[in-house]
């Protein structure tokens, strides 16, 4: 098992029953109609949080909305588009919170998508770093003063354990030259973890009380794979997950920690604590060196805030 990062040690086999009472407080999980992010939204609901559900599928994201009141008739659901494939969409979705006047307490970064064939973004970027990056630094720097305003904001960015197969293809970000549909997956994932940490220095060099925190969900049983363009990958993922993996309510568990427990803090990792961090209870995890490395981290910043245009209000760290 990966040596835990520093920080208190997650208690043993925690669960959806020690999330804290979270009533008064507002989570916005994207990607929140399927897979962990439902999950996260289920959880949240059942303890009293108002869940803004981020989706792509609107339709969907309403149907979904009416099966989660029909199990719990007093969950406080509010349904809104967004589609982090198009940073215009992840914009005007900011703006009509901001305009609104709404509070964000928790902003959960979940929403992906997995090896799909190479295909770009309205903006001219690589899907995968798009969805899965892009668009999560986008909205986080657009809805950071409402976080800011916030008690006890947290952002928690999700991330795979295919982050330590990845690297950043900083002279080909989009795979023009060559392109593999999981190692771009696995940039996509690093990304996440860059940012995450480099989030993290950046508010605490700022002296903002916002927490920073990663997760992973291990080997779960998601529908992430229905993304994949390869019908072979599709089909492996598919029986791999049936026999192997496990279920996504114990994968959602970790980034449900990292979202609501007041012992998890700014700058650690939260993912399975069995082997290989694939199945598990919660546990701290050490990030891959490559998602730790300040320069890379900087330089991703910096590249991000040019591509998509958003500005975080925050001051850049030394080194």
């Amino acid at each position: 098992m990966t040596k835990p990062s520093a920080g208190p040690s997650v208690p043993n086999r925690w669960t959806a029953a020690d999330i804290p009472d979270l009533t008064g407080r507002t989570f916005l999980v994207t990607g929140a109609s399927s897979g962990l992010g439902l999950e996260t939204t289920r959880q949240l609901a059942r303890r009293g949080a108002h869940v803004i559900m981020a989706v792509r599928d609107e339709a969907k994201g309403r149907a979904v909305e009416r099966e989660l009141r029909a199990a719990q008739p007093d969950a406080n659901l509010e349904v809104r588009r967004l589609d982090l494939v198009d940073l215009d969409s992840v914009r005007a979705f900011a703006e009509n919170l901001v305009r609104a006047g709404r509070k964000v307490d928790v902003l959960v970064n979940n929403a992906g998508i997995l090896a799909p064939p190479r295909t770009l973004t309205p903006q001219g970027h690589e899907s995968q770093f798009g969805v899965n990056h892009l668009g999560h630094f986008a909205l986080t720097g657009l809805l950071f003063d409402l976080l800011r305003a916030a008690e006890r904001p947290r952002v928690v960015t999700v991330s795979s354990n295919a982050h330590k197969f990845g690297r950043i293809h900083f002279d080909d970000l989009t795979g023009q030259r060559r392109y593999s549909p999981m190692f771009f997956y696995g940039q996509s994932k690093l990304a996440n973890v860059l940012f995450g940490l480099e989030l993290d220095r950046r508010v605490r060099a700022a002296g903002l009380p916002l927490r920073s925190v990663l997760a992973h969900p291990g080997y779960a049983a998601t529908q992430i794979h229905a993304s994949s363009g390869n019908p072979v990958l599709r089909v492996l993922m598919r029986l791999g997950g049936g026999m192997l993996a496990q279920s996504t309510a114990m994968g959602a568990l970790n980034q449900l920690y990292a979202a609501t427990d007041p012992r998890a803090e700014g700058g650690q990792m939260i993912g399975p604590g069995g082997w290989g961090e694939q199945r598990g209870y919660p546990a701290l995890v050490r990030p891959a060196a490559a998602g730790t490395d300040p320069v890379a981290a900087r330089r991703l910043w910096e590249l991000s805030e040019e591509l998509t245009g958003v500005r975080f209000p925050l001051p850049a760290c030394s080194g």
